[in-house]
């Protein structure tokens, strides 16, 4: 590969195990101490950055933020508007929950259907300075689907590792944007480890979660424009589902960025909710556990977006919620299912399992007490019920919802 080339306003990368620093042209993913869980923070020059934002304001896409992203100023950007979707007021839902104010952030709205649309297309502009010719990631369908449309749109070869039990229809988009996909006879963390281990031994740009270290900087703009959409009022709370723990680490990472630069004046709570199946942070999280040391426990759920047996940005997503004064919970995969039809017919707003787990580990954190009454809510909705409509089918027919069939009219 390429050199990576020079950025004025990024200062430095530093490991969140040891605190080790690196300039950003030695190292391409992870601390040379500490290998796989090494993961690397980016920082700027927010100084430098601030000076810049006005130029970027009339762009309205994840790109409004150069300032604070780990790119030229001249780079080459994918064509495919990626970022700035709606937020959607729901106040039916806030008054059945009992708060003050509830938005939804709807990432399903995405070029790919998918808040990971944001971190592919940062991966591949970082690919396209370093000069790689193939992109690679392992994911169970929605990261994937974000790089294969993404480099569809730049021109850019790319291969995908995917597990071989990931819903059809995510598998088929793959297919569709001419991605060549490697359907691997294992779990997600398997696919994971020889994504990680072919990438290495070929020269592939891996843009893999927790190991790629800009990941974070690509998904964290999805809550910078959350708080621009808001008139730069923070809320009170941000709640997210949790797979691998990078969307909320980088929500973790916007919040420090917005207090860098005085756009907000307090850190919202930040709430993570996993499938019990998959449930590796909320049990670090209860029991006190060390993440770095922890094993990886069983992975199964409905929601194959956030099945991780081994959270791969665990020690960014322990931090986030340790650090706002926030909290994991886990809901269950009926619990889920219900989520995806009282979602839509309420807002208009159709998730995937993945993505309804939000909203479902919402009403848990309110009937908890987590949330309380007078409390702000922003909810991410991360990707389109589209992604895997038998799951949706199987939601609505729980909910006892089915067409009526009527003869036609001679």
């Amino acid at each position: 590969m390429m050199p990576t080339p020079h950025h004025d306003h990024v200062l430095r990368l530093d490991c969140i195990v040891c605190g080790k620093e690196y300039d950003p042209a030695e190292v391409d993913y992870t601390c040379s101490d500490h290998g796989a869980v090494g993961t690397l923070d980016v920082v700027y020059d927010y100084e430098l950055a601030a000076s810049r934002m006005l130029a970027e304001s009339r762009r309205f896409s994840m790109w409004r933020y150069l300032p604070l992203l780990p790119v030229a100023r001249d780079a080459d950007l994918p064509r495919l508007r990626v970022g700035w979707t709606q937020l959607v007021r729901a106040d039916r839902l806030a008054a059945d929950l009992g708060v003050e104010q509830l938005w939804i952030k709807d990432e399903g709205r995405q070029p790919t259907g998918s808040l990971k649309d944001r971190a592919s297309a940062l991966a591949v502009v970082k690919a396209r300075e370093r000069g790689a010719e193939v992109v690679t990631t392992a994911s169970t369908g929605n990261a994937a689907a974000a790089l294969a449309g993404i480099c569809a749109d730049m021109g850019q070869r790319c291969v995908i590792f995917v597990p071989a039990s990931a819903p059809e229809a995510k598998v088929a988009q793959l297919l569709a944007y001419g991605a060549e996909v490697r359907l691997v006879d294992g779990s997600y963390d398997q696919a994971f480890d020889l994504c990680t281990a072919v990438a290495a031994e070929e020269g592939w740009y891996d843009r893999s979660t927790g190991v790629n270290p800009y990941m974070t900087e690509g998904k964290k703009t999805v809550l910078l424009e959350v708080i621009d959409q808001l008139g730069r009022q923070a809320p009170d709370v941000v709640v997210t589902s949790v797979g691998d723990g990078c969307i909320i680490g980088s929500l973790h990472k916007a919040i420090r960025d917005l207090l860098a630069l005085d756009h907000i004046d307090r850190a919202p709570r930040l709430i993570g909710v996993q499938a019990e199946g998959s449930s590796y942070l909320v049990q670090a999280w209860e029991r006190g556990e060390d993440v770095l040391t922890k094993p990886p426990a069983p992975a199964d759920t409905v929601a194959d977006s956030i099945s991780a047996g081994l959270p791969r940005d665990r020690i960014k997503a322990m931090a986030a919620v340790r650090e706002t004064g926030g909290a994991f919970l886990a809901v269950s995969d009926d619990d889920i299912l219900a989520a995806i039809p009282e979602l839509a017919a309420a807002t208009g707003i159709f998730a995937e399992p993945a993505a309804a787990a939000g909203y479902a580990g919402l009403k848990a954190a309110a009937a908890r007490g987590l949330v309380e009454p007078a409390d702000r809510v922003v909810l991410l909705s991360t990707g389109s019920g589209l992604k895997d409509v038998p799951a949706a089918m199987r939601a609505v027919a729980v909910a006892g919802r089915e067409p009526q069939r009527v003869s036609p009219r001679n």
